[in-house]
């Protein structure tokens, strides 16, 4: 599969990574996906146009996609690093495939934000993708500031309605 033409950004993520100084969404999923980590430190010290190419891969989950994305990161933090990325094992089954069950932690975003969680068939019809976007934002207990604007874009942001 080739590259994208520019790089994979959503709307909410253009204001703080259009210029890439933090690590767009897109970039986050293949480093999940490829069991890799790097620190927003290691992102800085590469060139803008390193970072832009690797915002450019696919954020698909198909296997027969080259596996130049963890290739090129390497080689990039090798020369102007002169560091690694650390490894660990991805996760096999990640609650955000899981088209049928909303995972736990976007409820409690969503009550953070007073907004309703999606039921099972908004979950499913969205793009794996952007399931992956709102499970990786909604992964920690406190509330998340790009989970509103999240929803928001993917057409998810209801309020939640009051008890009767």
């Amino acid at each position: 599969m080739a590259l994208n033409d520019a790089p994979l950004l959503f709307h909410y993520e253009v204001k703080s990574s259009e210029d890439l100084t933090f690590i767009p969404m897109c970039v986050r999923f293949n480093l999940d996906r490829f069991g890799l980590r790097i620190s927003l430190a290691q992102w800085q010290l590469l060139p803008y146009e390193d970072r832009r190419l690797l915002a450019r891969f696919p954020v698909d989950e198909d296997t027969e996609i080259e596996p130049n994305f963890d290739h090129a990161l390497f080689e990039m933090l090798r020369t102007h690093a002169n560091v690694e990325p650390e490894w660990f094992a991805p996760e096999e089954a990640p609650a955000w495939r899981d088209a049928n069950t909303v995972p736990g932690g976007i409820a409690n975003q969503a009550a953070l934000a007073n907004l309703r969680e999606p039921a099972v068939d908004d979950w499913a019809r969205l793009a794996p993708f952007q399931r992956y976007v709102l499970a990786k934002l909604a992964r920690k207990p406190e509330a998340n500031h790009d989970f509103v604007p999240a929803m928001q874009e993917f057409g998810l942001a209801a309020p939640r309605q009051a008890a009767p």
